[in-house]
């Protein structure tokens, strides 16, 4: 692994798009120069809000053939997968939690690859060069803590034969078993669930609200001002402050508009609420929501229904509905196994951090065991 040379970049304009895309590919919108850039334009992911940049590139014979995001951080915000207690047993400890290094999508619970080889290189070699530079950086920065979350399994697998340690959680996912049509997928659920999601459909019909669904050149700058009053009010009751910028919502119109799903509440010809997606090769991503009005069972019509019925029309695989939501089992969404990893160089936290990881993967394969109990799909 000599001849290959690493990188380290403050920001990711300091790398060429075409080389990081090269290297991220087009499965999965979130990894993409467009996305990733358009959180540093904006300044949603950046030095002034803790997300600063150590993004890494590996070159080979002055071509680019691997790539991974990596954040230095003084805090956990917008990472979905909660440390807090690690941070305060740490420095309980007597140690300095903070900074740490995160290798992440900021603000995005969905799962994306975070080491990114180009399809035409030594696939082997570089994943395992780019894992060793991992713990380089990390001891060379003498950090506490290097974190890569809402990984794939493959890479899961992976960073745990790499002194890596693994944490589980569970999310709620959509899956498209070769559905014709909404009342397709009706038709596999019991019949009382099938009842209650007609009843919801119906009662948002009742309240006068009309649907949009928008992608590409038909999202407009109104759109996204209707949007951003929606976010921002839902996300300063959920956080106190909402993480992403009005900017960000123009800049990712510009760069990336075919991979956006946008789907809008109308009543009486203004907007009152709003849920965005992002779409993927196989996967619709539910991201945000928020309204301006209550309704009933709205946010179950645009976050939910609507998601599904478009991975229909468009023969997608799966939809990731995005962190937590139990009541997002009746509606079709059954729980999924997340991963994330986590290199702790100090080996006394990393006995106890282990310690405590093999008990909670233990209640997350109970939880997901019982949750099935309760799936609304018809018993076979």
């Amino acid at each position: 692994m000599g001849e290959f040379i690493t990188k380290v970049h403050s920001t990711i304009g300091e790398i060429p798009q075409e080389d990081w895309d090269a290297c991220a590919g087009v499965d999965n919108p979130f990894t993409s120069y467009a996305f990733l850039s358009a959180l540093e334009k904006s300044g949603s992911a950046t030095t002034n809000s803790g997300w600063v940049g150590q993004h890494l590139s590996v070159w080979d014979k002055g071509k680019m053939v691997a790539a991974l995001p990596l954040y230095l951080k003084n805090h956990s915000q917008g990472e979905y997968v909660f440390d807090h207690s690690w941070a305060n047993a740490y420095e309980a400890a007597g140690g300095k939690y903070y900074p740490k290094l995160q290798s992440s999508i900021p603000f995005t619970p969905a799962k994306a690859s975070k080491i990114l080889v180009h399809p035409e290189a030594n696939q082997l070699a570089l994943k395992s060069h780019l894992v060793e530079a991992l713990k380089s950086v990390t001891l060379e920065m003498e950090v506490s803590s290097l974190h890569l979350t809402f990984l794939t399994k493959d890479e899961a697998d992976t960073l745990e034969k790499n002194d890596f340690l693994i944490r589980c959680d569970q999310q709620f996912h959509w899956e498209n078993n070769e559905y014709d049509n909404f009342d397709d997928f009706l038709m596999s659920l019991s019949s009382r669930k099938r009842k209650t999601i007609n009843r919801e459909r119906r009662e948002v019909l009742e309240s006068e609200i009309k649907i949009e669904v928008l992608t590409g050149a038909s999202i407009l700058e109104l759109h996204w001002d209707y949007f951003f009053e929606f976010y921002q009010d839902t996300g300063t009751r959920k956080w106190g402050q909402p993480y992403l910028s009005r900017q960000f919502f123009s800049e990712i119109n510009q760069s990336m508009p075919n991979k956006i799903v946008l789907m809008m509440a109308k009543r009486d010809g203004y907007y009152v609420a709003g849920a965005l997606n992002f779409l993927g090769v196989d996967t619709l991503f539910g991201r945000n929501w928020g309204t301006n009005e209550h309704h009933p069972f709205l946010h179950f019509e645009l976050c939910y229904y609507q998601a599904i019925d478009f991975a229909i029309q468009h023969k997608l695989k799966w939809v990731e509905a995005g962190a937590q939501g139990e009541h997002k089992l009746s509606r079709g969404y059954l729980p999924r196994k997340t991963y994330s990893a986590h290199y702790i160089p100090n080996s006394s936290f990393k006995g106890a951090v282990a310690n405590y990881l093999k008990y909670e993967r233990k209640s997350i394969d109970h939880a997901i065991d019982y949750l099935y109990q309760f799936s609304p799909f018809k018993k076979t």
